[in-house]
C-alpha cells in the first residue's frame, strides 16, 4: 500500500471522477487538483484531504497546487491546439513541486508518426515525462466504449474511413479501475507502460450490429473514402487539427493500430474488462 501523498487531476470529469471514487472505496487518501473548487462536480469523498486549484498551463499555480505531493495521477488535458504545451508546463510544475512519480493517461500506439494525430501529442508528453527525472507510468488506453454510440449519426449510420479494421474499445470505468489499483500501490509500476484494451477487437460493422441488437434499433456502418470523410465534417466549422483528429480516429482503426487486445486490465485490477454489449446493457438509454 502506498503511503505517498497522492494528487489526482481531472476529478470533475468522467475518468478522473471514477478514479477518485475507486480510490475512496480502497480507502486511499487523495488531494484533488481542479480548475474550479466550487464546482458541484468536485467529489466530496471522505478520503479527499484537500482540494487545490490549478490550470495545466499555469506553471506557478500548478507548482503550488502540487507542493508536498509525491505521487500524481495526470489525466490528459482536453483536446486543444495547445494541449501539448499545457502538458509540458504541468509536468515541469510537478517536477518543481517535488513529485516523485507521475501516472499519465496516454493512448494506445502513441508514437511520433501515429496515424491517430492526437496520439503524437501523447508520445511527446511521454518523452517529456521521461526526461523530467520523475518516475512515470503510462496508461495507453484504446478508444473508449463510452463513445461508440456517439459515432452513430441521426440517420442511424456510423460513417468513417475505417474499412474492415477493428478496435479493442475499452470502458472508461476499466481504465479508472486500473489507474486506482496502480495509485494504491505504485512502486511495481514505476517506469512501465501498460496497454489497456477491451476484451475483443470489433469492426465498426460489428459495433453497429451490437448496438442494433442491444438497443433494438437499426444501425449500420458506411465505409467512407478519405475525401468523403473530410467533406462530411467540413460543415462543423472545426479547425484543421480537430478535423484531422476526427478522421484519423477511423484511419487508425483501418490500419490495424487499434486491433491489439491485451490482458492488462485483468492482470492489474483482477476484473475482466467490459465488452460492448455488457457496457450497453449496464448503461441503458435514458
Amino acid at each position: 500500500m502506498s503511503t505517498k501523498t497522492l494528487a489526482v487531476t481531472g476529478a470533475t470529469g468522467h475518468l478522473g471522477g471514477l478514479v477518485a471514487q475507486f480510490l475512496d472505496t480502497a480507502g486511499t487518501m487523495q488531494r484533488l487538483v481542479v480548475r474550479d473548487p466550487a464546482s458541484p462536480r468536485v467529489p466530496r469523498h471522505g478520503t479527499v484531504t484537500d482540494v487545490t486549484t490549478a490550470e495545466f498551463g499555469d506553471l506557478d499555480a500548478a507548482t503550488r497546487a502540487l507542493d508536498g505531493a509525491q505521487l500524481l495521477f495526470m489525466v490528459s488535458a482536453s483536446e486543444s491546439a495547445d494541449r501539448l504545451v499545457q502538458h509540458r508546463t504541468f509536468i515541469d510544475a510537478a517536477a518543481a513541486a517535488g513529485v516523485q512519480h507521475v501516472v499519465y493517461t496516454s493512448f494506445l500506439g502513441a508514437a511520433p508518426d501515429a496515424t491517430f494525430t492526437l496520439a503524437r501529442d501523447h508520445y511527446a508528453t511521454e518523452e517529456h515525462l521521461k526526461a523530467s527525472g520523475m518516475a512515470w507510468t503510462f496508461l495507453r488506453d484504446s478508444f473508449y466504449l463510452d463513445f461508440t454510440e456517439a459515432l452513430v449519426g441521426d440517420d442511424g449510420v456510423i460513417r468513417g474511413p475505417a474499412a474492415d479494421g477493428a478496435c479493442a474499445f475499452i470502458a472508461r470505468a476499466d481504465v479508472a479501475r486500473v489507474a486506482a489499483t496502480i495509485l494504491t500501490d505504485p512502486a511495481p509500476h514505476a517506469n512501465r507502460t501498460h496497454d489497456l484494451t477491451g476484451p475483443r477487437a470489433l469492426t465498426l460493422a460489428q459495433v453497429a450490429a451490437t448496438i442494433s441488437r442491444v438497443r433494438g434499433t437499426h444501425i449500420t456502418y458506411h465505409d467512407e473514402t478519405l475525401d468523403e470523410a473530410y467533406t462530411s465534417r467540413a460543415g462543423f466549422g472545426a479547425p484543421d487539427w480537430q478535423v484531422d483528429a476526427w478522421v484519423s480516429t477511423y484511419t487508425a482503426i483501418a490500419d490495424g493500430t487499434m486491433a491489439r487486445v491485451t490482458n492488462t486490465v485483468h492482470d492489474i485490477s483482477g476484473m475482466t474488462p467490459l465488452s460492448l454489449a455488457e457496457y450497453l446493457h449496464s448503461n441503458p438509454v435514458r
